[in-house]
């Protein structure tokens, strides 16, 4: 039977966005052609659905009604709407680097705080700038992922940021994507290289300016942890209540380094968070952790697959979610346990509190070993908030409402994994925000 290839009407959208955008994205030498060959990949499969296992709770076919059109550069207005926002969500001590409506904002930005062995250049610059010709890689699509694909293809502007050998950067960086604009799309790609022995924290927010609304931002970043070296990664995605974010974190990590790695997800319409992350030399840990706080008919949406493809490896995954009123939020975690990796030592554990009969939680934890001398293990589980321990919080002088948020604070224990004091503060203040809101 002869079968016939219908594109949605959003995939057919999104080629003409491609094509009116072309003389907008930057780049130089074999950077135009490396995008026009990502934009075939993301063809071939189109907008992800829930034909596809990774996609299948998050179909972004059904989901996602139109393809919006590039967000114009931001003017003089914009920047100040940005400003606000960015001092609302900026981090303690950290070192501010800006992204606004796709674009690389150094007025509001903290370059001259960067520590001497940071090196922070905007992906535009390095792509426009023929001398570096061989760093047309960064825009390579490195999976088969469509949503990393059209990132490549379109990313409009990013960091580049790299921490030279043996360097403890003390300060975190924080990279504030903030949207200023209406029913308008970006596309931002960050690159970062940490040396061998090396040591750093970067912070990443997602928020919306005042008067924005209906866009869609798609974002990615690429790490590689050099051999004994440190790196805490921390996302915080609050985007509009009607906006779409799609965030995908791919990240190497050399042999006897160390990987902490955090994700929050507390608003946003459709919001998807995919990690790709492969240990990829021996004696390598990763401590992975993250939580969804979705209320009204939000959908929140992480997946992380974790590669172990060295010995000696230990991993440790932990995820939270809570859940009110008609919200909607999936955890995809997968271990992948490579022939060569023995004595792989490796959990993954998911829970879920879902505060209204109407929650829907979608849990898949798996298990893919080709190895033998192992130890892997999951789990999952999910449930309403204990009246029995409701009771003995109010029958000890505490209302309601204040014995529920200290029940669900304690279910969202990862934010406790956060190894930095001042960030693990940051973290818990916007968890608080989200709770004070709707209870």
């Amino acid at each position: 039977m002869k079968q016939v290839l219908v594109k949605a009407d959003a995939e057919r959208a999104m080629g003409n966005v491609f094509a009116a955008a072309r003389g907008r994205l930057p780049g130089a030498g074999p950077v135009p052609q490396i995008r026009a060959r990502a934009f075939e990949v993301y063809e071939r499969t189109g907008l992800p659905h829930r034909r596809m296992e990774d996609w299948k709770y998050t179909d972004l076919r059904a989901l996602i009604s139109e393809v919006l059109p590039l967000a114009p550069r931001p003017d003089a207005e914009a920047l100040v709407r940005a400003k606000v926002s960015v001092k609302q969500v900026a981090a303690d001590q950290a070192v501010k680097l800006v992204l606004v409506d796709g674009i690389f904002a150094p007025e509001l930005s903290d370059l001259g705080r960067l520590e001497n062995e940071v090196v922070v250049r905007s992906l535009r610059e390095v792509l426009e700038n023929s001398a570096t010709g061989g760093m047309a890689g960064l825009v390579l699509s490195t999976t088969s992922d469509s949503a990393i694909a059209l990132n490549a293809a379109m990313a409009t502007d990013g960091l580049v940021i790299t921490v030279a050998d043996g360097n403890a950067v003390e300060r975190p960086i924080q990279i504030v994507h903030v949207a200023t604009g209406l029913s308008v799309s970006t596309f931002t790609r960050c690159y970062l290289q940490l040396g061998k022995g090396a040591h750093a924290a970067i912070v990443e927010s997602f928020v919306p300016a005042e008067r924005a609304s209906g866009y869609q931002a798609n974002d990615a970043i690429i790490a590689l942890v050099g051999d004994e070296a440190s790196l805490s990664y921390i996302r915080v995605a609050a985007a509009a209540s009607d906006a779409v974010n799609i965030s995908s974190a791919i990240i190497a990590v050399g042999a006897r380094a160390k990987l902490d790695l955090f994700s929050m997800t507390c608003s946003g319409s459709i919001s998807r968070y995919q990690g790709f992350i492969t240990l990829a030399g021996e004696g390598t840990k990763l401590s992975a952790n993250g939580v969804n706080l979705i209320r009204d008919k939000l959908h929140a949406d992480t997946t992380v697959v974790v590669d172990h493809a060295m010995p000696h490896c230990t991993s440790r995954e932990k995820f939270r979610a809570v859940v009110d009123d008609c919200g909607r939020s999936v955890f995809q975690g997968r271990i992948i346990v490579r022939p060569a990796a023995r004595k792989t030592d490796a959990t993954l554990t998911t829970r879920a509190l879902l505060l209204s009969d109407q929650a829907e939680v979608d849990n898949k934890p798996e298990l893919e070993i080709l190895a033998d001398d192992v130890t892997c293990g999951h789990g999952a589980t999910s449930g309403a908030l204990d009246d029995t321990l409701v009771f003995y919080l109010r029958a000890r002088g505490l209302s309601e409402k204040d014995a529920q948020m200290l029940l669900i604070k304690a279910f969202v224990g990862t934010i406790e994994e956060i190894t930095s004091e001042n960030l693990r503060d940051f973290v818990t203040a916007q968890a608080e925000h989200w709770l004070k809101a709707g209870r």
